[in-house]
């Protein structure tokens, strides 16, 4: 324990990178994870989170390279979310599959598919290197979307570094947060796909065509994972790689049950678990006895999660209907 005394911590705590790079690992976080509370609020458990993301990061990069444009990458990202996220809407809503398969099968086709395809199309030598704005990019070359740094905010002490040097997509992470929540909890739309996914049949009854309306709430959460996918691959790696995802779209899983089911909620344990990446990223880049905790500082989220789930903080209660499928012609 002595090493957690050491005054290289508190340096690395101190530092403005970290929590820049916390806000920067959050950002894909949290845009799967709002989206999966539309879906999982409207009735359907989406587990198939990892499979759209890395679906969405092969894509981007595909289309990237090809259009030349980073902007029509992410374009390409959010498409192949949804039609992944449409396959198991598709499955879940209209076929009443049990919707834990249908999701595991959906991360096990895309870990497959995105491999023959990278292989396929780039063969051994793997994807194109990136390419970062203004330097002139050659047409094999991945386009990256570079950060932004907003003049007169950015040199701010403290907070200039970790707020107002940021990429874009993090930018328009926060207001679809905002936008989620105020959907979700302050209009009759977001009303009626919270009414799907806790009481389906007292909503049919009120005339909510309860199946296309589950259908439709798993859309965004294939569209806002792709696009985590797409900032993955343009914005952090300026490229693809096999599984490159690495377990994140789980990640996003546990946070949204951490936030119980709620934007903002999500969004704060997508925080906490870009903030132990961060951290243990920065505690892999120093020397001495601090490294050796680095490893067991990166299980800090999950072991906060499996305390959320047992109920020590507050329990954890999903929607009523949620990952039960729904028959209209069943009296049930």
């Amino acid at each position: 324990m002595s090493a957690f005394s050491d005054s290289g911590l508190w340096t690395t705590l101190a530092n403005a990178s970290l929590y820049q790079s916390t806000l920067r690992e959050a950002t894909p976080l949290s845009l799967a994870a709002v989206g999966a509370v539309i879906s999982e609020r409207s009735g359907v458990v989406n587990i198939a989170m990892e499979g759209m993301m890395l679906t969405g990061a092969f894509f981007a990069v595909f289309a990237d390279v090809h259009l030349h444009n980073a902007a029509l990458g992410l374009v390409a990202a959010m498409a192949a979310g949804g039609i992944m996220a449409g396959i198991h809407g598709y499955s879940a809503v209209w076929l009443r599959a049990n919707q834990i398969v249908s999701g595991m099968a959906i991360n096990l086709l895309a870990l497959g598919l995105t491999s023959y395809l990278a292989f396929s199309v780039y063969g051994t030598n793997g994807p194109p290197v990136p390419c970062v704005p203004p330097v002139p990019c050659s047409g094999n070359q991945v386009r990256t979307i570079p950060d932004w740094s907003i003049p007169g905010l950015n040199g701010i002490p403290g907070i200039g570094k970790v707020f107002f040097q940021q990429n874009p997509i993090f930018y328009l992470m926060l207001v679809l947060v905002i936008l989620i929540q105020i959907f979700l909890f302050r209009t009759t739309l977001g009303l009626r796909v919270r009414a799907a996914g806790e009481h389906p049949r007292a909503a049919d009854t009120a005339g909510i065509h309860v199946l296309r309306l589950r259908f439709l709430s798993v859309l965004p959460s294939g569209i806002l994972s792709g696009l985590a996918g797409g900032y993955l691959a343009l914005a952090i790696s300026g490229t693809f790689s096999d599984n490159m995802t690495s377990g994140r779209g789980f990640i996003a899983l546990a946070a949204m049950i951490f936030g119980k089911w709620n934007p903002f909620g999500a969004f704060g344990a997508c925080l906490l678990f870009g903030f132990g990446q961060a951290l243990y990223d920065n505690l892999q880049n120093t020397t001495g006895p601090l490294q050796d905790y680095s490893t067991l500082v990166a299980t800090l989220p999950y072991v906060l999660t499996i305390v959320a789930l047992a109920g020590f903080i507050g329990k954890a209660v999903p929607p009523a209907a949620d990952g039960i499928p729904y028959d209209p012609a069943s009296n049930a």
